[in-house]
Formats: C-alpha cells, sequence, structure tokens
C-alpha cells in the first residue's frame, strides 16, 4: 500500500497542470501583447493630470492669461487711461491781474478750466461692472491691462534668468577647475546683495533720470534678472557635475563632440525637469517682487497699469481702503491666484517629472 501511494504522488508532480492554469497562462501572454508602452512624456501628463491640485492651478494660469489679453477685445467700452468725465464741457475764466513795478505798471490775464469733472470712485454698474478709481479710469479694464504688464514681466524675468543659469552653470559645471571657482564665487557675491534694498535704490534712480514709466518696471526686472541668475546657475552646475561622469558622455568623448554640443545638447537636456520646476516656482516670486514694486511706488507709474500700482492707491487714500473694495480688492486677488496657480503647477510637475513616483 505504501508502495502504491508513493508512486501515485510522484505521478501528480511530474503530471502538466491543469487546463485552467494553462487558460490563465495564455490570458497572461494576450494581456501582455496587448499592453501598450507609454511614452516618458505621455508618463509625465498622466501623474501631472491625475493631481487635483495641478489641473486647478492650470486652470487658474489659463484663466487670467485669457483674461488679461483676450478681454480687452470683447470688452472695450473703456481704454486703459481712459477717464469718465461726467461733464466734459470745457469753460475757461480769465482774471485780470495788474503788477506795479515802480512807475512801470503790467497786466497779466490768469485762464482757469472749470466745470470738467470726472467720475471717481463710481460703484459697480452696467456702465462700469467694478466702478472706477480715483482718477475715473474703469478698473475692470486696467485690471485686464495690468495683469499684461505683471504676467509678461513675470515670464520674461524667469526665461532671463534661466537662461543665464543655464550657461555660467553649465560652463562652470563642465570645465571645473578656475572657470569654476570664478563663476562660484561671482555667485557667492550676486547671493550675499540684498535684493529688495537694491531694487529700491536703482528704483530711485530711475525716478532722478525721469526714466518714460512706461519701461520702468522693464529696467527693475532687468536688474532683478541680474542678481536672481546664481541660484539657477548651482542648480544646473550640480546636476552636470553628476551627469559628466556618466557613459553617454565618455562616448560623446571617444567621438570628439565639441564642449558647446556636449554641453547644451548632451547635458543641459538632462537638467530640463529641474529647470522647469524651478522656473514654475520662480514665476509665483516674480509676480510677488512686481507686484511689491509698484506698491511702494517704485514700477509701473500712472497712468499705466499693473496690479500692485492698483493697489498703491490704498497708501494714499485712506477712504478707498475703507470703502471701496471694489476698487483695491480684484487686483490683490488676481495676485494671489497667479501665485497659487504657479505653485500647484510647479508641486504637479515636481512630483510628475520624479521618477521614484508610484501614482
Amino acid at each position: 500500500m505504501d508502495e502504491e501511494r508513493n508512486e501515485r504522488e510522484e505521478q501528480e508532480l511530474v503530471s502538466p497542470a491543469p487546463q485552467t492554469d494553462a487558460v490563465e497562462v495564455a490570458e497572461d501572454d494576450t494581456f501582455e501583447k496587448n499592453v501598450r508602452l507609454l511614452s516618458p512624456m505621455r508618463m509625465v501628463l498622466r501623474r501631472f493630470f491625475r493631481s487635483k491640485l495641478s489641473v486647478i492651478g492650470l486652470v487658474m494660469i489659463v484663466s487670467l492669461i485669457l483674461f488679461s489679453w483676450f478681454g480687452p477685445i470683447f470688452y472695450h467700452a473703456w481704454g486703459e487711461i481712459e477717464e469718465d468725465i461726467v461733464n466734459p464741457k470745457i469753460e475757461y475764466y480769465a482774471a485780470e491781474i495788474q503788477i506795479a513795478d515802480g512807475d512801470d505798471s503790467f497786466t497779466f490775464y490768469q485762464v482757469t478750466e472749470t466745470t470738467r469733472s470726472i467720475n471717481s470712485l463710481a460703484p459697480p454698474d452696467a456702465k462700469h461692472i467694478l466702478g472706477t478709481d480715483v482718477s475715473g479710469y474703469d478698473v475692470f479694464t486696467r485690471l485686464m491691462y495690468g495683469g499684461r504688464i505683471s504676467l509678461s514681466i513675470s515670464f520674461i524675468a524667469v526665461f532671463a534668468v534661466t537662461l543665464l543659469g543655464i550657461i555660467f552653470g553649465g560652463i562652470a559645471g563642465y570645465f571645473g577647475g578656475k572657470t569654476d571657482n570664478v563663476i562660484m564665487r561671482l555667485c557667492d557675491i550676486l547671493m550675499c546683495l540684498p535684493g529688495l534694498p537694491l531694487m529700491l535704490i536703482v528704483g530711485t534712480l530711475l525716478d532722478s533720470w525721469n526714466v518714460d514709466p512706461k519701461y520702468r518696471i522693464y529696467l527693475l526686472m532687468l536688474f532683478l534678472t541680474f542678481i536672481s541668475w546664481p541660484g539657477t546657475a548651482r542648480l544646473v552646475r550640480g546636476q552636470i557635475l553628476y551627469l559628466r561622469e556618466q557613459e553617454y558622455m565618455v562616448a560623446a568623448e571617444a567621438m570628439g563632440f565639441s564642449a558647446t554640443r556636449k554641453i547644451f545638447k548632451h547635458l543641459v537636456p538632462n537638467v530640463l525637469p529641474q529647470l522647469i520646476v524651478s522656473m514654475t516656482l520662480s514665476l509665483g516670486s516674480m509676480i510677488l517682487y512686481e507686484a511689491t514694486l509698484s506698491y511702494l511706488g517704485f514700477g509701473v507709474k500712472p497712468p499705466y497699469a499693473a496690479w500692485g500700482t492698483m493697489i498703491n492707491i490704498v497708501t494714499e487714500n485712506s477712504n478707498v481702503l475703507k470703502n471701496y473694495f471694489n476698487v483695491w480688492g480684484p487686483p490683490g486677488i488676481c495676485i494671489i491666484i497667479a501665485v497659487l496657480g504657479f505653485n500647484f503647477v510647479g508641486d504637479g510637475l515636481r512630483d510628475a517629472l520624479d521618477p521614484k513616483m508610484k501614482r
């Protein structure tokens, strides 16, 4: 009996798998054949759009861009610097003034302009969606034009900072030695400079030089770009120091590629994911910088509009701060939306570009 039982157990061990297992194996093979591998870009987009905050941030940014650039096309009842005159009739009065100088006397006529009143601080109505400010300008229209300046300046400054950081950081990381030491010491000096106080000093100099108010903020942001690129340069340098020792860089060296090609075609593209995240997070900071300078009176000057300039009115008239939220509230809300939107997108890109994320 024992021998028969042992033979039966041995036959079970060497017998083929049941039919059901064979079906499961066939189904697994079919599933593997039908699986389509995703490209790295599609995987990043899939991870990004799975995050609700990332999608919300993207919607916020796109909404502000559409509102600022395409809004004036549909709402063109008022211009950016067009005043709402209640009584457009203008009358002139001449007053005679006599001045005696010894035996001689002179007669002057002083001309004054009257009966020209501005519809300032008007409440929101059908004529003005968000009312008017102290100067009689339409708040809703200036909100759109102010968004153009605030957003465009931030984008330009961030791209310029990134470009300088890529150039200097790439050179320092690839060549090393004395070149690296010189560039990094320059970065240390620039990072030690107090940004906002220097911006205020430069703004005062621009005032004394009577620079056109329309271009003042661009010069200030150019100076901000000059002192802000060291952070990006350090990021690029650190990544290139790691990447230049990889196998594909050894192969590029063996093939005799030039240093420029190896830096900007093989090294920099591998640093772009970190740079994209850094850029999106820096956009919010740039908007706050611009708003701060305009609020302090060193940015865009009236009659041109920027979100910070529109809020600056509360420093000149406390009554506006207390009773006219429609004048300074909307630009403040736009600044909050822009900063939160860029931060949400930056966080989403950071998680989506991280290969260790499993979601």
